[in-house]
Protein backbone atom coordinates (compact mmCIF):
# COMPACT_ATOMS: atom_id res chain seq x y z
CA UNK A 1 0.00 0.00 0.00
CA UNK A 2 1.08 3.57 -0.64
CA UNK A 3 0.72 6.74 1.39
CA UNK A 4 -2.79 6.83 2.89
CA UNK A 5 -5.22 9.53 1.90
CA UNK A 6 -6.04 11.90 4.72
CA UNK A 7 -9.45 12.59 6.23
CA UNK A 8 -12.55 10.48 6.49
CA UNK A 9 -14.00 9.38 3.17
CA UNK A 10 -17.36 9.73 1.50
CA UNK A 11 -17.89 6.60 -0.51
CA UNK A 12 -20.37 5.38 -3.13
CA UNK A 13 -21.10 1.67 -3.57
CA UNK A 14 -22.92 0.67 -6.76
CA UNK A 15 -24.38 -2.82 -6.75
CA UNK A 16 -24.53 -3.33 -2.99
CA UNK A 17 -27.26 -5.98 -3.35
CA UNK A 18 -24.76 -8.19 -5.17
CA UNK A 19 -22.25 -10.55 -3.63
CA UNK A 20 -19.08 -8.43 -3.76
CA UNK A 21 -20.92 -5.13 -3.44
CA UNK A 22 -22.70 -6.40 -0.36
CA UNK A 23 -19.45 -7.21 1.40
CA UNK A 24 -17.96 -3.88 0.28
CA UNK A 25 -20.90 -2.10 1.86
CA UNK A 26 -20.43 -3.95 5.15
CA UNK A 27 -16.73 -3.16 5.32
CA UNK A 28 -17.27 0.48 4.40
CA UNK A 29 -19.93 0.94 7.07
CA UNK A 30 -17.63 -0.61 9.65
CA UNK A 31 -14.57 1.39 8.60
CA UNK A 32 -13.89 4.31 10.97
CA UNK A 33 -12.04 6.05 8.14
CA UNK A 34 -15.28 6.25 6.14
CA UNK A 35 -17.62 9.09 7.07
CA UNK A 36 -20.57 8.34 4.81
CA UNK A 37 -21.64 5.60 2.38
CA UNK A 38 -24.11 6.17 -0.44
CA UNK A 39 -25.44 2.87 -1.80
CA UNK A 40 -26.93 3.09 -5.29
CA UNK A 41 -28.87 0.19 -6.74
CA UNK A 42 -32.05 -1.07 -8.35
CA UNK A 43 -33.32 -2.87 -5.26
CA UNK A 44 -33.65 -1.87 -1.62
CA UNK A 45 -31.06 -3.16 0.83
CA UNK A 46 -33.41 -3.71 3.74
CA UNK A 47 -30.92 -2.35 6.27
CA UNK A 48 -30.34 0.92 8.09
CA UNK A 49 -27.14 2.45 9.44
CA UNK A 50 -26.20 5.94 10.66
CA UNK A 51 -23.59 6.23 7.90
CA UNK A 52 -25.80 4.90 5.12
CA UNK A 53 -27.72 6.83 2.48
CA UNK A 54 -29.63 4.62 0.06
CA UNK A 55 -30.53 5.78 -3.45
CA UNK A 56 -32.77 3.68 -5.69
CA UNK A 57 -31.97 3.98 -9.37
CA UNK A 58 -33.39 1.54 -11.91
CA UNK A 59 -32.01 2.74 -15.25
CA UNK A 60 -28.22 2.89 -15.35
CA UNK A 61 -28.38 3.74 -19.03
CA UNK A 62 -29.22 7.24 -17.78
CA UNK A 63 -27.44 8.30 -14.60
CA UNK A 64 -28.24 12.01 -14.86
CA UNK A 65 -30.80 11.70 -12.02
CA UNK A 66 -27.88 10.68 -9.75
CA UNK A 67 -26.09 14.00 -10.18
CA UNK A 68 -27.03 15.44 -6.78
CA UNK A 69 -26.31 12.18 -4.92
CA UNK A 70 -22.82 12.02 -6.43
CA UNK A 71 -21.72 15.50 -5.41
CA UNK A 72 -18.94 15.64 -2.80
CA UNK A 73 -17.86 12.00 -3.04
CA UNK A 74 -14.28 10.82 -2.53
CA UNK A 75 -14.55 7.45 -4.26
CA UNK A 76 -16.94 5.06 -5.96
CA UNK A 77 -16.85 1.27 -5.88
CA UNK A 78 -18.59 0.04 -9.02
CA UNK A 79 -19.66 -3.57 -8.47
CA UNK A 80 -22.62 -3.68 -10.86
CA UNK A 81 -22.55 -6.64 -13.22
CA UNK A 82 -24.13 -9.86 -14.42
CA UNK A 83 -23.12 -13.42 -15.23
CA UNK A 84 -22.24 -14.49 -18.76
CA UNK A 85 -25.07 -16.59 -20.14
CA UNK A 86 -27.71 -15.09 -17.87
CA UNK A 87 -28.54 -12.31 -20.36
CA UNK A 88 -28.21 -11.72 -24.10
CA UNK A 89 -24.94 -10.50 -25.58
CA UNK A 90 -26.43 -7.05 -26.13
CA UNK A 91 -27.54 -6.86 -22.49
CA UNK A 92 -24.15 -8.11 -21.29
CA UNK A 93 -22.40 -5.33 -23.17
CA UNK A 94 -24.87 -2.70 -22.01
CA UNK A 95 -24.48 -3.68 -18.35
CA UNK A 96 -20.70 -4.13 -18.52
CA UNK A 97 -19.71 -1.22 -20.74
CA UNK A 98 -22.52 1.29 -21.21
CA UNK A 99 -23.66 1.40 -17.58
CA UNK A 100 -20.07 1.80 -16.38
CA UNK A 101 -19.33 4.58 -18.85
CA UNK A 102 -22.56 6.46 -18.06
CA UNK A 103 -22.10 6.27 -14.30
CA UNK A 104 -18.47 7.39 -14.65
CA UNK A 105 -19.56 10.36 -16.74
CA UNK A 106 -21.95 11.65 -14.08
CA UNK A 107 -19.59 10.91 -11.18
CA UNK A 108 -16.75 12.80 -12.88
CA UNK A 109 -19.00 15.82 -13.46
CA UNK A 110 -20.33 15.77 -9.89
CA UNK A 111 -17.11 14.89 -8.02
CA UNK A 112 -14.12 15.67 -10.27
CA UNK A 113 -11.54 14.46 -7.75
CA UNK A 114 -13.23 11.16 -6.89
CA UNK A 115 -11.38 7.86 -7.29
CA UNK A 116 -13.03 5.06 -9.28
CA UNK A 117 -12.70 1.46 -8.09
CA UNK A 118 -13.93 -0.98 -10.74
CA UNK A 119 -14.81 -4.66 -10.39
CA UNK A 120 -13.49 -6.10 -13.65
CA UNK A 121 -12.46 -9.70 -14.19
CA UNK A 122 -9.51 -11.95 -14.93
CA UNK A 123 -8.67 -11.96 -18.62
CA UNK A 124 -10.13 -8.53 -19.34
CA UNK A 125 -8.83 -7.58 -22.78
CA UNK A 126 -8.29 -3.91 -23.53
CA UNK A 127 -7.28 -4.69 -27.13
CA UNK A 128 -10.75 -5.97 -28.01
CA UNK A 129 -9.27 -9.06 -29.69
CA UNK A 130 -10.49 -11.74 -27.26
CA UNK A 131 -13.05 -14.24 -28.53
CA UNK A 132 -14.66 -14.17 -25.09
CA UNK A 133 -17.36 -11.50 -24.88
CA UNK A 134 -16.92 -10.99 -21.13
CA UNK A 135 -13.20 -10.30 -21.59
CA UNK A 136 -13.77 -7.88 -24.47
CA UNK A 137 -16.48 -5.95 -22.66
CA UNK A 138 -14.58 -5.70 -19.39
CA UNK A 139 -11.58 -4.45 -21.33
CA UNK A 140 -13.73 -1.91 -23.13
CA UNK A 141 -15.12 -0.70 -19.80
CA UNK A 142 -11.59 -0.37 -18.39
CA UNK A 143 -10.57 1.70 -21.41
CA UNK A 144 -13.56 3.98 -20.93
CA UNK A 145 -12.63 4.58 -17.29
CA UNK A 146 -9.00 5.28 -18.11
CA UNK A 147 -10.14 7.87 -20.62
CA UNK A 148 -12.68 9.52 -18.30
CA UNK A 149 -10.16 11.77 -16.57
CA UNK A 150 -10.28 10.40 -13.03
CA UNK A 151 -7.32 11.14 -10.78
CA UNK A 152 -7.22 7.54 -9.54
CA UNK A 153 -8.62 4.45 -11.27
CA UNK A 154 -8.25 1.10 -9.52
CA UNK A 155 -9.17 -1.97 -11.57
CA UNK A 156 -9.70 -5.29 -9.79
CA UNK A 157 -9.48 -8.45 -11.91
CA UNK A 158 -10.45 -11.43 -9.77
CA UNK A 159 -10.57 -14.94 -11.18
CA UNK A 160 -13.19 -17.25 -9.60
CA UNK A 161 -14.92 -15.42 -6.74
CA UNK A 162 -15.83 -17.83 -3.93
CA UNK A 163 -19.23 -16.80 -2.49
CA UNK A 164 -18.35 -17.69 1.17
CA UNK A 165 -22.00 -17.64 2.26
CA UNK A 166 -24.52 -20.22 0.89
CA UNK A 167 -26.43 -19.05 -2.17
CA UNK A 168 -28.21 -20.39 -5.23
CA UNK A 169 -25.47 -20.71 -7.83
CA UNK A 170 -26.22 -19.10 -11.21
CA UNK A 171 -25.35 -22.19 -13.26
CA UNK A 172 -23.85 -25.68 -13.17
CA UNK A 173 -20.32 -24.42 -13.74
CA UNK A 174 -20.45 -22.28 -10.62
CA UNK A 175 -21.84 -25.21 -8.61
CA UNK A 176 -18.79 -27.24 -9.66
CA UNK A 177 -16.38 -24.43 -8.85
CA UNK A 178 -17.87 -23.99 -5.41
CA UNK A 179 -17.49 -27.73 -4.72
CA UNK A 180 -13.84 -27.86 -5.82
CA UNK A 181 -12.86 -24.51 -4.30
CA UNK A 182 -10.88 -25.97 -1.33
CA UNK A 183 -8.67 -27.96 -3.71
CA UNK A 184 -8.45 -25.07 -6.18
CA UNK A 185 -7.31 -22.72 -3.43
CA UNK A 186 -4.48 -25.09 -2.52
CA UNK A 187 -3.39 -26.12 -6.02
CA UNK A 188 -4.12 -22.92 -7.96
CA UNK A 189 -4.15 -20.07 -5.41
CA UNK A 190 -4.05 -17.39 -8.11
CA UNK A 191 -7.25 -18.65 -9.74
CA UNK A 192 -9.68 -17.93 -6.90
CA UNK A 193 -10.44 -15.32 -4.26
CA UNK A 194 -12.99 -15.13 -1.46
CA UNK A 195 -15.74 -12.59 -2.06
CA UNK A 196 -15.17 -10.94 1.31
CA UNK A 197 -11.41 -10.66 0.76
CA UNK A 198 -11.98 -9.07 -2.64
CA UNK A 199 -14.44 -6.56 -1.21
CA UNK A 200 -12.13 -5.71 1.69
CA UNK A 201 -9.30 -4.96 -0.74
CA UNK A 202 -11.56 -2.74 -2.84
CA UNK A 203 -12.52 -0.68 0.19
CA UNK A 204 -8.97 -0.53 1.51
CA UNK A 205 -7.55 0.86 -1.71
CA UNK A 206 -9.57 4.08 -1.43
CA UNK A 207 -7.32 5.12 1.45
CA UNK A 208 -4.31 5.17 -0.87
CA UNK A 209 -3.20 8.14 -2.92
CA UNK A 210 -0.34 10.57 -3.25
CA UNK A 211 -2.05 13.40 -5.13
CA UNK A 212 -0.76 12.30 -8.53
CA UNK A 213 -2.94 10.91 -11.32
CA UNK A 214 -2.50 7.18 -11.80
CA UNK A 215 -4.18 3.89 -12.53
CA UNK A 216 -3.52 0.46 -11.10
CA UNK A 217 -4.63 -3.02 -12.07
CA UNK A 218 -4.89 -5.68 -9.38
CA UNK A 219 -4.85 -9.23 -10.73
CA UNK A 220 -6.04 -12.13 -8.59
CA UNK A 221 -2.54 -12.72 -7.18
CA UNK A 222 -2.27 -9.04 -6.21
CA UNK A 223 -5.62 -9.14 -4.42
CA UNK A 224 -4.58 -12.25 -2.51
CA UNK A 225 -1.35 -10.57 -1.45
CA UNK A 226 -3.24 -7.47 -0.28
CA UNK A 227 -5.58 -9.48 1.92
CA UNK A 228 -3.02 -11.96 3.24
CA UNK A 229 -0.98 -9.09 4.67
CA UNK A 230 -3.91 -7.94 6.83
Amino acid sequence: MNTPRTGRKRLVVVGATGMVGGYALRFALGDSRVERVTAIGRRTLGISHPKLTEVLHRDFADCAPLTAALVGQDAALFCLGTYTGSVSDAELRAITVDYTREFARVLKASSPDAAFVFLSGSGADRTGQSRIAFARYKGEAENALLGAGFLDVYVFRPAYIYPVEPRKEPNFGYRVLRAVYPAMRLLFPNQAIRADDLARAMVEVIHEGNGEARSRVFENSDISAMTSSK
